[in-house]
């Protein structure tokens, strides 16, 4: 008898997809398979216990700013019956400056004027196309990377320099921020004009600076006028009025479910990996190593040559514990030979050549095959380059290179760097 499958309740994304019928379309919203009920939480990682924490900058983070300076920075102070007073700064929320701007005074609860003090609110916010630009709000495409050197999976020692092993990177991703102008409204009262006087000086010259934390987010903040009037009310109430707006560059990565969506990762590995690199002798006769070779038009790939010993006629011999038993030490060290050498002379458009250069020919009475342009691995700027495309030419102590430039894509110029890797006597 067929036994009978418990049901499993549907999520709501399921049941919103029938009532739908159609699924979305890619170009008009998120499709079913890119769900968040879909996604892999394994490939998410932890940032509990990073000090690097996810990057979100918000308006409050500007109004911050803004504060910290003041009150930090240019700490506005003055003068009152021989004693210094520090000057408040407070943000004004809507109902205190229509109030503010209705009665011209900052007035306490008890309808006492407050002086002195600074009063400022933000006015308007405008976006800056000219800067940044993350394509699709939605579908950012564009991310900014930054690595760390040291992480748990790559912890300092020298073990990894010795065994020639690159370790997993670090990297947090962290999406383009989207810059605005933002202006703010400031009024500065005092009781006097000479107090008024010092702190617009201060402020000023604080004009076309960085404001905010140095441990949090600065913004370059610019004053262009000031305005001053003494306000005098019947009865006994005067006060010295200054007014400005500040216009702060500032940015913004908010924290937002579609950010979050849109965002592929916030922190990732790289692959560890093992590099065997060959090592030769140079003109000079010194041994070195021949590391880290970069391909064109990929500088982030890189790649190593193994410490192979290259043989004409598709023979090839790993290293020496490989060698047949029948090869004489003389045929070994032949095998085993790779001389590293830099063109002396690139010619246009084809042509390199190295000057007092002759081959490594097998010893006498050798079974080998004779040295030909298959014992070398050759290089242009870094670039390797097929063997099958290059003839060589011995001839008057010199080694003459002639490129197949059709099958390269491409010609020299004199300026290359054109290296050979191989049996040079």
């Amino acid at each position: 008898m067929t036994r009978l499958r418990k049901p499993i309740p549907k999520n709501q994304s399921e049941i919103t997809q029938e009532a739908i019928g159609v699924p979305f379309i890619k170009n008009e919203g998120r499709p079913i398979s890119e769900t968040v009920f879909s996604k892999n939480r394994g490939e998410d990682l932890s940032m509990k216990d990073d000090k690097v924490k996810v990057i979100n900058v918000g308006l409050q983070d500007l109004d911050y700013a803004v504060m910290y300076y003041f009150n930090n920075v240019i700490k506005p102070t003055v003068i009152q019956d021989g004693n210094k007073m520090t000057v408040e700064t407070t943000y004004a929320s809507p109902e205190r400056w229509k109030s503010i701007q209705a009665d011209g005074f900052y007035r306490d609860g008890n309808g006492k004027i407050i002086v002195p003090i600074i009063v400022f609110k933000r006015d308007n916010i405008e976006k800056v196309r000219t800067l940044g630009n993350k394509l699709d709000g939605n579908f950012a495409a564009l991310y900014q990377v930054v690595g760390s050197k040291y992480n748990p999976r790559n912890a300092y020692d020298k073990f990894n320099l010795l065994n020639n092993r690159i370790p997993s990177e670090q990297f947090y991703v962290t999406a383009v921020p989207d810059y605005i102008t933002v202006t703010y409204s400031c009024i500065v009262y005092t009781n006097f004009m000479e107090q008024n006087n010092k702190i617009v000086e201060a402020i000023e010259y604080a004009s076309d600076s960085y404001w905010g934390d140095p441990n949090r987010w600065k913004f370059k903040a610019s004053i262009d006028s000031f305005a001053t009037t003494v306000n005098v009310e019947d009865g006994a109430d005067r006060a010295a009025k200054s007014t400005f707006n500040i216009k702060l560059n500032g940015y913004l990565i908010p924290d937002t479910v579609n950010k979050d969506l849109a965002a592929a990762r916030n922190k990732f590995y790289t692959k560890s990996q093992v590099i065997f690199d060959l090592e030769v002798v140079d003109s000079a006769g010194q041994v070195t190593n021949f590391e880290t070779l970069r391909f064109a038009n990929k500088p982030q790939a890189q790649n190593s040559l193994a410490a192979t010993s290259f043989v004409g006629g598709g023979i090839n011999v790993s290293n020496v514990t490989n060698v047949s038993s029948d090869l004489n030490n003389s045929e070994v060290a032949y095998l085993n030979t790779n001389t590293l050498k830099t063109a002396n002379t690139v010619t246009a458009p084809n042509t390199a050549v190295f000057n007092s250069a002759t081959l490594l020919q097998p010893p006498v009475g050798s079974s080998l095959p004779p040295t030909t342009v298959s014992n070398f691995s050759f290089f242009v700027n870094g670039v390797n380059v097929a063997s099958s495309l290059i003839t060589l030419v011995e001839a008057s102590g010199n080694i003459t290179l002639t490129f197949n430039t059709a099958g390269m894509g491409y010609t020299l110029v004199s300026t290359d760097e054109v290296i050979a890797v191989g049996k040079f006597q």
